[in-house]
């Protein structure tokens, strides 16, 4: 196994993650606060779910975004 090649294909895959979910994140948070002004969005709870048949992986990670 190529130790480094593992680490980039890693890598490369949790930065588009993190791009993606960022920007799905931040739209929902704008979509709200413009057409719910009483909205509380002062902290909101998120879960990612990262699974792999192959790796046999399911876990789930959960987390919490500060907005104000």
């Amino acid at each position: 196994m190529d130790e480094e090649k593992l680490n980039i294909s890693i890598r490369k895959f949790l930065k588009g993650v993190g791009i993606n979910s960022q920007r799905i994140i931040e739209k929902r948070i704008r979509d709200i606060v413009e057409n719910d002004k009483n909205a509380d969005l002062s902290k909101v709870k998120v879960t990612m779910h990262i699974t792999s048949p192959e790796l046999q992986i399911d876990e789930k990670i959960d987390g919490q975004i500060d907005i104000d």
